[in-house]
């Protein structure tokens, strides 16, 4: 099996690279996993909804990003407070052996779920040799 370079971005201060936001922001775990057809990335990004994540491709790089929305009022009499809210931002450099037409998403229990086919000819076949009879 071929190994896809997916590697984490060096955060640029550029403005137009990575937004200011107010809050916190939290990098979600993930796991890339590399298939014969594909790399699926999982992230957990517990508190979302799937209509609060965005996925984008672009130059190169897969950015996901997560909005968690406050559960409670802002005046709520805390007794214990350990879970914070705010947006889950990663972005990875993704090799051009990816098919960036075809990338999908989904989000389940929690994960977000992205699938990076290969470009064809990055996929690993096995070439028939032929014999003279």
């Amino acid at each position: 099996m071929s190994s896809i370079p997916v590697s984490k971005s060096v955060p640029d201060a550029s403005p137009s690279r990575e937004p200011t936001r107010s809050g916190p922001v939290f990098r979600p775990s993930v796991d890339i996993v590399e298939q014969p057809d594909e790399l699926v990335l999982y992230a957990d990004m517990p508190g979302c909804r799937g209509d609060q994540i965005d996925v984008r491709f672009e130059g190169g790089e897969l950015t996901i990003h997560g909005t968690v929305a406050p559960r409670l009022p802002e005046d709520a009499k805390w007794l214990v407070h350990e879970y914070d809210v705010g947006d889950f931002h990663r972005t990875f450099e993704v090799s051009s052996a990816i098919d960036a037409s075809r990338i999908t998403a989904q989000f389940r229990d929690g994960v977000l779920i992205v699938h990076l086919p290969k470009s064809e000819p990055v996929k690993s076949r096995k070439i028939q040799v032929q014999t003279s009879s």
